[in-house]
């Protein structure tokens, strides 16, 4: 990898990893936990040293210091800050069954005692080197392993990233946690664990035959860095992906919710909205959870502001048609999942109820009045559902939201204007 190549990678990877610590961040101002505090200050660090270590910036640092290597410190140390890091980040990720917090503070205790005394050494051996030399900034391992101080620094860095990889790695595989997509996200991030690895796998030859008089692996070494990006790359992964996945998820569940929301807010009674930007709030790139709930919410008072327009024709419509498919003259029909049914029968009587209000409202405004009319002098129904805890309240709305159109849902609704459900039920009455 050229220097010019190496530069643009590494200040690509320092974009990605300040954009990442500043959402970090945010989620960190709106919930501040010991875990988002170590992975915006991870991502701030990685940010750092990526800046530090790209080969222009680190030839300007030595220009500046006077000391042509002395980017080789903070990049170094910066990088065991990073992986001390990532590692207090799976003790913490380890179920507390597993682990007593006296436990855990002991060994978080002890694994950033190990990480100081590492740092401390190498700057005591960096400082002790005679580095006056010119200085590559993707060979300084393999160029000043003949000096046996240099030596003793990298002996201390690779040893220390050695031991934090691995047991980070260890521990990654070690964790089993419910939710599927943060075991998927641990999962690779100890698979990031490896990667990482591979450049003391490549450094360690290079530096042994560099110090003992031989540059044959030197290009071995430089490739090592590669490894370390990859590695990065799949730790970055492994921090958000999780996070990523839940973003999106909100964003298309926002877009699911709009066809409800247009029925039951926009077609009941806009100031129902939180604001005038509701209507275009999934078009949001931030604040998505902020809206996705706020959806929600909009959405229940519209149910509630359209109760007293519900009837119980449209849900009986739904529920006895089902029946008919189960007893068709061409052979029994799918049956419905009673969730499934329960949707639809909801999402029947909401469109009804809302084409009822509605024409209300045309009749209202065609005499002069308000477009608030007084709803019918009859018992409120109450819908499927409404006895929802607030936890699954989002699940059952996105059911609602994606049975609205469904072909029992309409004709239901067709059968109940054709007064095909009243018929039905006076025959019953008259039997």
């Amino acid at each position: 990898m050229s220097e010019r190549t190496s530069t643009l990678v590494y200040l690509i990877m320092a974009g990605a990893s300040l954009a990442i610590a500043l959402w970090k961040g945010m989620a960190l101002f709106r919930d501040p936990t010991p875990t988002l505090s170590l992975i915006t200050t991870n991502f701030l660090c990685s940010t750092a040293i990526y800046v530090m270590a790209a080969p222009s910036v680190y030839v300007a640092i030595g220009e500046a210091t006077g000391n042509p290597s002395f980017a080789t410190l903070p990049v170094y140390i910066g990088i065991l800050v990073c992986f001390a890091h990532l590692h207090v980040l799976t003790l913490l990720w380890s179920p507390m069954q597993q682990t007593s917090p006296d436990a855990l503070r002991r060994r978080v205790t002890q694994w950033a005692a190990c990480y100081t005394m590492a740092a401390l050494l190498m700057i005591a051996t960096f400082c002790a080197a005679d580095l006056s030399e010119p200085a590559d900034p993707l060979k300084f391992n393999t160029d000043n392993a003949g000096d046996p101080v240099i030596l003793l620094f990298l002996a201390v860095f690779l040893s220390t990233l050695t031991c934090s990889t691995l047991s980070t790695f260890r521990q990654c595989r070690r964790i089993r946690l419910d939710d599927p997509r943060l075991q998927h996200a641990v999962r690779s991030f100890g698979i990031a664990m490896l990667f990482v690895f591979g450049y003391v796998v490549c450094g360690v030859p290079a530096i042994a035959f560099a110090a003992l008089g031989s540059h044959a692996l030197d290009e071995v070494g430089v490739w090592g860095s590669s490894f370390g990006v990859l590695g990065t790359l799949i730790a970055s992964y492994g921090l958000c992906g999780a996070a990523v996945s839940a973003w999106l998820k909100e964003r298309r569940d926002i877009r699911a919710l709009q066809p409800l929301w247009d029925i039951v807010v926009a077609g009941v009674d806009p100031e129902l909205a939180f604001s005038a930007t509701s209507a275009r709030s999934h078009r949001l790139a931030a604040n998505v959870t902020f809206n996705l709930h706020r959806r929600v919410i909009e959405i229940l008072d519209g149910m509630r502001a359209l109760r007293p327009w519900v009837r119980s024709e449209p849900v009986e419509a739904v529920y006895t048609l089902h029946e008919r498919s189960l007893q068709g003259d061409n052979g029994p029909g799918r049956p419905v999942p009673e969730r499934e049914l329960r949707a639809m029968a909801t999402a029947a009587a909401l469109r009804d109820a809302a084409e009822r209000l509605q024409a209300a409202q045309r009749e209202d405004a065609l005499r002069g009045g308000s477009r608030r009319p007084q709803p019918p002098d009859t018992p409120a129904r109450q819908l499927l559902g409404e006895d929802t805890p607030a936890a699954d309240e989002r699940d059952r709305l996105l059911h609602v939201a994606r049975v609205l159109t469904h072909p029992l849902v309409t004709a239901a609704l067709r059968e109940v204007r054709g007064g095909g459900i009243a018929t039905a039920r006076r025959a019953r009455k008259a039997s």
